[in-house]
């Protein structure tokens, strides 16, 4: 992230989302977009306008002849977080889903942007790409369905996490093994020495895979506990437990993607993954006992 952007984003929420500067005035907010390759939160602000119910944001990227990195992400992942600065003064924050319009509804937005902010013009004739509309709709978290679909997505990626943590325990008992077979034969300073580049190759695709999967899983669900804390105030303590877990989780994977890339041996790797998923299982664990029941279970109707 650009210094520029950071003190943007820093100064929207010190001040309800209120900045000066050269977006002294506009309508700002913040996105907060899963990366594509990393999986990692990336937020950044950009100009808005209410169309209806939806926000609309450009991906003009001032001009420039590429969509912006964000665009990117959200086109990958269109669950975005928003955050938004209130007549009160504070920054609401929700989760919402991105959906990029097209042909004759595109056409019309952007031109009534152009209208309303000549600029948008002279982004667009600045570039031979046809500058993105996305529309981002807030995520409903009082619908009973959407309580049950959160669960059984909250279960799925967690048994799909599983076996990607799986696999990259795989990953390292396989070249444990072909490690002693080939100093077994031709001794470590010898062949060993040349595998490993393929190790380290083949262990950073697992890891690739299982910790952006990871990280993108926490971003999203750091994104939703603010609104389900707010439908489900008793989870409040859980909640904030859980978000404490995602920083220890996140540290943890921190560090063994730093150990993969110091080139450390199999048996070093295979401990700190063992370390990772003992915190996962736990995690996982607890999540699935406080939340899934909460969502699942038939709430009473008010005045019923």
């Amino acid at each position: 992230m650009s210094d520029f952007n950071q003190q943007v984003i820093e100064e929207f929420r010190a001040n309800g989302g209120r900045v000066g500067g050269m977006f002294e005035g506009a309508a700002l907010l913040l996105l907060t977009t899963t990366g594509a390759r990393s999986g990692r939160a990336h937020t950044n602000p950009a100009v808005y306008v209410r169309d209806g119910a939806r926000l609309l944001v450009f991906a003009s990227n001032a001009g420039g002849p590429k969509h912006p990195a964000w665009f990117h992400n959200l086109s990958a992942d269109p669950y975005v977080t928003v955050e938004l600065g209130t007549p009160e003064g504070t920054v609401e924050r929700f989760g919402a889903t991105a959906a990029v319009t097209e042909g004759e509804e595109r056409d019309r937005l952007y031109a009534e942007q152009a209208g309303r902010d000549p600029g948008f013009a002279a982004y667009q004739a600045a570039t031979d790409r046809i500058i993105p509309v996305v529309a981002l709709h807030r995520v409903d978290f009082t619908d009973p369905a959407r309580h049950r679909a959160i669960a059984d997505h909250l279960v799925t990626v967690h048994a799909e996490l599983r076996a990607e943590l799986a696999a990259l325990r795989e990953g390292l008992d396989s070249a444990a093994e072909g490690t002693a077979g080939v100093a077994g034969t031709a001794g470590v300073a010898g062949l060993a020495g040349r595998e490993t580049p393929t190790l380290g190759h083949q262990l950073a695709r697992h890891c690739l895979t299982f910790c952006g999967a990871l990280h993108a899983h926490h971003h999203n669900e750091d994104g939703a506990f603010d609104l389900l804390e707010h439908e489900f105030p008793e989870l409040s303590d859980s909640l904030d437990r859980m978000r404490e877990e995602h920083k220890v989780v996140a540290r943890t994977v921190e560090e063994l993607e730093e150990l993969l890339a110091s080139g450390a041996e199999p048996a070093t790797l295979r401990a700190e993954v063992e370390r990772l998923a003992t915190r996962l299982e736990e995690h996982f664990a607890y999540e699935e006992e406080q939340l899934v029941p909460a969502l699942t279970r038939t709430r009473a109707v008010p005045g019923a």
